[in-house]
């Protein structure tokens, strides 16, 4: 992502309100980059990331890992990042061609079919519950392993559960611990894990 005067500007404003917090400097930068994108304070709190998450999205992400998303907005939000660095292939589960299903959402019977065929793929929920709860119940069958799990789906319905079963599962993830949570949210982490990794990778790629 570029910077510009008036971003630094909002990122100086946003460094002297959220005071004294417990996150790494790299997981600080992914959580400053939420709340650049929501104005939201309380994602401060929210945000979860499991151990080495962002050591192992970065990896995934330098070696061209597919990431699949739930949603066009999201697919939209991350590509011209994705594009400019390490152009991973992205495919959203809601416009994958699919059979129809009347026990599962679009994006739900989407996510399991491209889970199946990049089980080590990073997966982005930025918007649909239903497509965590498919990509959650393919781990607990061990037909996935994903290489990182982002999630920030707004729950109301079960998704304490999943996300409980998602961190039960040691899969590497970035989850939103609450209902709150959206497609900005899902973009926001995943630009600041794509400005990381390049950062800790692309110089390395760039003379090979």
């Amino acid at each position: 992502m570029e910077w510009h005067v008036t971003d630094a500007e909002s990122l100086a404003i946003i460094d002297s309100e959220i005071g004294s917090h417990v996150f790494s400097p790299s997981e600080y930068e992914i959580v400053r980059r939420v709340i650049y994108a929501t104005a939201d304070f309380e994602y401060k709190s929210l945000i979860h990331f499991s151990e080495r998450a962002l050591q192992a999205g970065a990896a995934a992400l330098a070696a061209r890992t597919t990431i699949v998303v739930d949603v066009p907005m999201v697919q939209v939000g991350i590509a011209q990042d994705i594009q400019n660095t390490f152009a991973n292939p992205v495919y959203c589960s809601s416009e994958a061609l699919t059979r129809p299903q009347k026990e599962k959402s679009r994006p739900a019977w989407g996510i399991e079919t491209l889970a199946k065929r990049y089980p080590e793929g990073i997966f982005v929920i930025g918007q649909a519950q239903t497509a965590l709860t498919a990509l959650v119940d393919l781990i607990a069958d061990e037909e996935i392993q994903p290489a990182l799990i982002i999630a920030t789906p707004v729950t109301f319905l079960n998704g304490d559960e999943t996300k409980e079963r998602l961190q039960d599962s040691l899969i590497p993830h970035i989850i939103i611990e609450s209902r709150k949570g959206n497609a900005v949210v899902a973009s926001a982490i995943v630009d600041g894990l794509v400005d990381l990794a390049w950062q800790a990778y692309g110089k390395e790629r760039g003379k090979s």
